[in-house]
């Protein structure tokens, strides 16, 4: 039987994974080789039940589980696709945003990552590829030593608020790929707390009764047969279930969601003042904005720089890319 032994990063690919071994001491996988046609990279992760473990839903016809930890970059890159869903269809489907513990820590040497500085160039490729803004040089100049920190500050985050959580965890993405901040850090969480409008000091206070809740999370994850990041189950109120794995187009996810629950009725956003999305997302790239609103990355970027040259809005920009904020 194997022992799930070691969880790496997947940096440039269309998802980001775990990777196991039988024996601690045997050579490890190397965490990039990954399948750039299914969008996935493979997970062992033993055996999987026979019997469909059921996913009740609660407000909405469609629940979602989603797979994700604060520092996959895959899982930043599928923020447009996820926003737009939300707009079209929120009124549909509720999200239950599961973390899945990507770096435990980095007692591994694989493929010429054995460091964090090794995983600096890779960043700066998968920001290319999605064209999200990613700057991979935090890995040399503050790297993280594991996700597990900000893993169970997302859970901590859930047990006040769950809307507050998902803010929370945005703006801790945005200060790992934008800032270069360390997220495993403290005061690094403490901070995107604050500005999430979260209680910091209760934060701190349930951090370890979140372990538990994060070793929940571990733990489905093996009995749903989580094989990478993202991954989102999808299922209606019969329990019928869908699975979309890895990075995908918008497609996907909207066919998924119709296929569950087709009565469904899109909201049509195409016409939405370029100003107005920024009061449901306080910050958005360019790629964002053109998937949310059907437009080429470049005509995207095009309105929203006019809009900050006007000073209706903010922006950060870095060596790969920019993200634009509400005034």
């Amino acid at each position: 039987m194997k022992i799930l032994s070691l969880l790496l990063i997947l940096i440039f690919s269309a998802s980001c994974q775990s990777q196991t071994n039988s024996k601690m001491s045997e050579d490890k996988t190397n965490p990039l080789l990954c399948d750039p046609v299914s969008g996935m990279c493979e997970m062992p992760t033993g055996e999987k039940s026979n019997e469909k473990t059921a996913i009740p839903t609660e407000n909405k016809p469609v629940k979602i589980i989603y797979y994700t930890d604060p520092i996959c970059s895959s899982c930043w890159g599928i923020e447009p696709q996820l926003r737009k869903l939300k707009l079209e269809y929120g009124d549909y489907f509720e999200i239950d945003y599961r973390m899945g513990g990507l770096l435990p820590d980095w007692s591994y040497n694989s493929g010429g990552i054995s460091k964090p500085s090794d995983v600096a160039h890779h960043w700066d490729e998968a920001s290319l590829y999605y064209e999200m803004p990613i700057d991979g040089n935090v890995w040399i100049e503050d790297p993280l030593d594991s996700s597990y920190p900000s893993c169970i500050a997302m859970k901590a985050a859930q047990m006040q608020s769950k809307e507050k959580a998902v803010k929370f965890m945005r703006i801790l993405r945005e200060k790992l790929y934008l800032d270069k901040k360390n997220i495993a850090k403290w005061e690094n969480i403490a901070e995107a707390a604050k500005i999430a409008g979260l209680d910091v000091p209760k934060l701190k206070a349930d951090y370890d009764d979140a372990e538990e809740l994060f070793q929940d999370d571990l733990n489905l994850a093996k009995t749903l047969g989580v094989r990478g990041f993202p991954t989102l189950f999808l299922a209606n109120a019969d329990n019928n279930q869908l699975t979309v794995y890895g990075s995908k187009p918008y497609d996907a996810y909207e066919n998924a969601l119709l296929t569950l629950f087709p009565e469904a009725k899109k909201k049509n956003i195409k016409n939405e003042n370029a100003i107005d999305l920024f009061e449901i997302f306080p910050t958005l790239a360019p790629k964002e904005y053109a998937v949310i609103l059907d437009k080429s990355t470049s005509e995207a970027t095009s309105i929203l720089e006019k809009l900050h040259q006007q000073g209706l809005l903010g922006k950060k920009t870095i060596k790969n890319g920019s993200l634009y904020i509400k005034k």
